[in-house]
């Protein structure tokens, strides 16, 4: 059973950090587990006119301290420093902080996205590459900073299953969470639908999409079979993103698990549905 006993929460001190923490004092009371807190400075963040009468180690120093009082001081009554640890670094944040989990391999990464159209296009530079780089779980939520994410009630999680041969993985990583937070779970597997302009009779397509439906049913028994899941199983056509995001919606699921690609880098994580599902979703989505 997946076992998540430290979450990391990278924070830069926005309203969405702070609307995060109800959620994340929740998520670890419910799972038993200890947070700690993380956050990355531009050591070098400073005025320039500062260097004229100042060397630039006691710039950096200042600026050191100044951000380090502010992290202890950050969420403190969520958070106390005699529970949740903090971590001051500097450099790239995302690289800092996947190296972080990493080194320390922490469980499970916390973080949200940003409100804003052109934010929530891009995730932000960020958290796109903490999901990219990062060899453990990553959970986020996308909400506007103003509005704290629902209550992480556990009730009904769904997991975005595929047939390859990482599914099994996703898998039973889903249903042995969800099992452990006492959480309904439900399989929604899509079957692309054919494109428009392709010359297919309806009756043809009917069956086969029928025949797509029982090879699909198939291999998903197979997979929980292996995974040791008895999860219910929705099959849809369509959108593969939109049939995803739809399925979560109808179901008010707590949580959607996605699977990303085992390989790191731009020939890996990248060529997922991670970001848009991640960006899309109307409930957090935990990437494993």
């Amino acid at each position: 059973m997946p076992t998540i006993q430290n979450i990391l929460f990278p924070v830069d001190f926005s309203p969405s950090c702070i609307a995060m923490a109800p959620y994340l004092k929740r998520s670890a009371a419910i799972f038993g587990a200890r947070v700690t807190l993380v956050h990355v400075f531009d050591l070098y963040s400073h005025d320039a006119l500062q260097l004229y009468v100042r060397s630039l180690s006691e710039v950096a120093e200042e600026q050191q301290n100044l951000a380090q009082d502010k992290l202890d001081s950050f969420l403190k009554s969520e958070f106390p420093l005699g529970e949740s640890p903090r971590v001051l670094l500097s450099g790239d944040a995302a690289t800092q902080i996947t190296q972080l989990a990493r080194t320390n391999r922490f469980d499970l990464i916390i973080l949200p996205t940003h409100a804003g159209l052109f934010r929530r296009m891009l995730l932000g530079s960020t958290t796109a590459k903490v999901l990219n780089e990062a060899d453990c779980p990553v959970l986020t939520t996308q909400h506007a900073e103003t509005i704290s994410p629902r209550q992480l009630e556990h009730r009904e999680w769904v997991c975005a299953i595929g047939l390859d041969s990482d599914s099994e993985r996703v898998l039973r990583y889903a249903s042995q969470a969800a099992e452990s937070v006492h959480a309904n779970l439900t399989l929604v597997h899509v079957i692309p639908a054919s494109g428009p302009d392709l010359p297919v009779e309806l009756d043809l397509e009917e069956r086969l999409q029928s025949a797509k439906r029982e090879a699909s049913s198939r291999r998903i028994e197979e997979l929980q079979s292996a995974a040791g899941s008895q999860a219910l199983v929705s099959i849809a056509v369509g959108p593969i993103r939109d049939m995803l995001t739809e399925a979560a919606r109808k179901l008010q699921a707590d949580v959607l698990v996605i699977g990303r690609s085992p390989r790191s880098g731009v020939l890996g994580r990248l060529r997922d549905l991670s970001y848009a599902l991640t960006r899309d979703a109307s409930c957090p989505v935990l990437s494993v």
